[in-house]
């Protein structure tokens, strides 16, 4: 779109400072400024400027144990390109339309806390805005007791937003919240370009992300359900015409009124599509519960890795697994769970499951969507919660993902947390955190660095067999003695007699029954 000069009075443009002249040129050219230090007054917006702190300055973002990565690669293909122009010069400008980045400005409001936490909310708002494929141009947090119910900012704020808008070039604010339906809808009035909030930025990211058929069913069904009470309509002028007698004031029966505007026959049809969608992810779930429940048959101590969005799940499971899962440096890079078979060093076999990330006021539609995967969670013997000490917040963090443990019943699940990206974290954060948390592994999933030290704790965490039998086995009867060796049981002794073999072992309480007639009575 193309923006409108602001009409302000001369005199306000002779009376800025140099610095606040340079600023705005900064702002206009996408440079990366520091933010100011000052604490503003109250009600006094603060600009937020400079690279999101949520995504890692890490120069090496892949290791050997990631594989090839073929995934990213394809997601790659289609790379977006700043400065290209919006409107339409020739007809093979049309390509290129899609690859143009959306210039945001960000908002948020100061409204509990101190200011270095809205400033790292806002800067994880930009980390999002970024992984969303736009290019983030500036961003204000303003100090207010709660949001204004009509325009979210105050009208007064919201006119100031309007000038950055305009001043920068804009086409898009996004606001770190939950809009309700009239505060967008009066906020776009007044700042005259698209606003979406919080939860519209990550539901775009997690459409842009999800691959399997599943992952792509849960977002939609979470997008529909976020659209539902947002859509706008057109009046009595896309009303529905009713049949009947036509033409004079009585039209007969039946066709008085307005009929069914476009409006409500959009809303229904959202409400058909919903329906048949929660009916896809229903069909879906016992194909994942069969697996879930031949694990348990067998006994297979499961393991989740949880955490937050960008803390270094996939590469973690990468290194313990070589799962070769796409591992990125952005938000939400990966959505679909991935189960995969690991061994303890003396031979116990589990499985490790990456599970979606967690952030801060994860949308209620996205839990809610993607209950059936975060079972996975909720039914592990044990979880590795991964935490990014190298973020400005690495409590905060841990606080919004145990908030969505207790959302899907998992806060009894035993608990191990993963201080992940030691190497590029204060070691004072480090030091802090592990006083603070009693069970604790420090690793870098990069380097290898603690990573002995995890599988141990692994190894001790997960359950264990607990049945303890002295066998006498036939010399006949191989595949006991095969399956012994497998990753149910744990052999304490073997000894090789004439009558067959004697076997001290542990092993769980299903397979001990099997076990029962080769039980050793000397």
């Amino acid at each position: 779109m193309t923006s409108q000069p602001n009409t302000g009075p001369d005199s306000a443009a002779q009376d800025m400072s140099p610095a606040e002249i340079q600023a705005v040129i900064d702002r206009i050219l996408s440079k990366d400024t520091p933010a100011r230090k000052a604490a503003p007054a109250a009600g006094e917006p603060t600009s937020v400027l400079g690279k999101a702190q949520a995504i890692s300055r890490q120069d090496e973002e892949h290791s050997n144990y990631d594989g090839d990565q073929q995934d990213l690669e394809e997601r790659h293909a289609l790379r977006r390109t700043a400065g290209l122009s919006t409107e339409l010069e020739d007809v093979t400008e049309v390509e290129y339309r899609q690859l143009r980045l959306e210039r945001v400005v960000l908002a948020g409001l100061w409204t509990e806390g101190t200011l270095a936490d809205a400033e790292n909310s806002l800067r994880e708002l930009a980390a999002l805005a970024e992984t969303a494929g736009s290019e983030v141009l500036d961003g204000i947090v303003q100090r207010r007791a709660k949001p204004d119910p009509g325009t979210f900012l105050g009208s007064g704020k919201a006119q100031e937003l309007k000038d950055i808008v305009m001043s920068t070039g804009a086409d898009t604010v996004v606001v770190d919240a939950e809009l309700a339906p009239s505060q967008r809808r009066s906020l776009e009035d007044i700042v005259k370009v698209k606003v979406i909030d919080r939860t519209a930025l990550i539901l775009d990211i997690f459409a842009q992300h999800a691959k399997s058929r599943e992952g792509k069913a849960q977002v939609e069904l979470a997008q529909l359900e976020y659209l539902l009470p947002r859509l706008r309509g057109w009046g009595d002028s896309m009303s529905r015409q009713a049949g009947g007698q036509v033409g004079g004031a009585g039209a007969g029966m039946g066709s008085r009124g307005p009929g069914e505007t476009k409006i409500e026959l959009d809303r229904r049809r959202i409400r058909t599509r919903m329906a048949k969608l929660r009916r896809e992810i229903a069909a879906m779930k016992p194909a994942r519960e069969t697996k879930r429940a031949n694990r348990r048959r067998n006994s297979v101590p499961s393991v989740a890795i949880a955490g937050y969005t960008n803390a270094g799940k996939s590469s973690l499971l990468n290194r313990l697994t070589d799962a070769g899962v796409l591992v990125e440096n952005a938000l939400f890079a990966t959505l679909d769970p991935t189960v995969r078979k690991a061994e303890t060093s003396d031979g116990l076999g589990y499985t490790l499951a990456d599970t979606v990330g967690f952030v801060r006021s994860l949308p209620t539609q996205l839990v809610e969507a993607f209950r059936s995967t975060l079972e996975e969670v909720a039914d592990a013997d044990l979880i590795l919660h991964v935490v990014d000490v190298s973020h400005p917040d690495p409590e905060g963090q841990i606080a919004a993902v145990r908030k969505v443990f207790s959302e899907v019943d998992a806060r009894k699940v035993p608990e191990i947390i993963v201080l992940n990206k030691a190497d590029a974290a204060d070691p004072f954060v480090i030091e802090r955190l592990k006083q603070r948390e009693p069970r604790h592994v420090v690793v870098s999933a990069r380097t290898g660095e603690g990573i002995p030290e995890l599988l141990k704790a692994i190894s001790e965490g997960i359950p264990r067999p607990s049945v303890k039998l002295e066998l006498m086995i036939p010399y006949n009867r191989g595949d006991l003695l095969s399956k012994l060796h497998e990753t149910d049981a744990e052999i304490l002794s073997l000894d090789h007699e004439e009558a067959g073999t004697r076997a001290v072992v542990m092993v769980r309480e299903g397979f001990a029954a099997e076990l029962d007639s080769f039980i050793s009575n000397d």
